[in-house]
């Protein structure tokens, strides 16, 4: 688990074991602190709202969803809003669809945010059942609400750019190279994303 400052630095320091390169880039940047969110369908539904906008245009249609069904949003009214009802409360009708498909999963017991299963791969899996969760965004929601300390967001550009800044290679990796190059750092892969944005970020993020 990466969801307290213990946890998180006992799995940096089994990264550096592993890699000694993580070990000196520590040195020059630190370690991170953890990243924590809610888990459970509002986060979800957050990161719905929240694609491909900026944080204050998230913020603002977040209010406006709020405002118009409960604090949480009552899924079972976003379930069975129509486009328009749904553009009102600030989503676009693509994003309309993607909340309904998660109010209808968790509605209908088919997604049990308080029971994903174990296994990191089989809980993708079931989150990217619901429309607009793709794979990053899943694993997103692992390692942040759950603080599963094995996931790897690969797909990540950041973490592709930083990772390879870290081993010195000559070209950013691929999503399926830095799949393959994280498997020696198992059961500390989610720490080594939680570094490699923190170092990202002070190192400057000119790509």
């Amino acid at each position: 688990m990466v969801r307290s400052a213990a946890s998180l630095n006992a799995s940096l320091d089994g990264l550096a074991a592993a890699e000694p390169r993580f070990a000196a880039a520590m040195e020059r940047h630190g370690r991170p602190d953890p990243r924590i969110s809610e888990p459970g369908v509002t986060t979800l539904l957050r990161t719905i709202v929240g694609q491909q906008v900026s944080v204050a245009a998230a913020r603002s249609m977040w209010a406006k969803l709020e405002g118009k069904y409960g604090s949480p949003p009552d899924l079972g009214r976003v379930l069975v809003a129509n486009d328009d009802e749904l553009r009102e409360a600030g989503l676009s009708r693509q994003k309309a669809g993607y909340a309904r498909s998660l109010a209808g999963l968790v509605l209908s017991g088919e997604l049990d945010l308080g029971k994903l299963p174990a296994d990191d791969d089989e809980a993708v899996a079931l989150l990217i059942k619901v429309k607009g969760i793709g794979r990053w965004s899943a694993e997103i929601y692992l390692l942040f609400a759950e603080g599963r300390g094995d996931v790897w967001p690969a797909g990540d550009l950041a973490v592709q750019v930083q990772i390879g800044r870290i081993l010195g290679l000559a070209d950013r990796p691929s999503e399926k190279q830095l799949r393959d190059l994280a498997e020696a750092w198992r059961p500390h892969r989610g720490a080594a994303a939680l570094f490699a944005w923190h170092s990202y970020n002070s190192e400057g993020t000119a790509l």
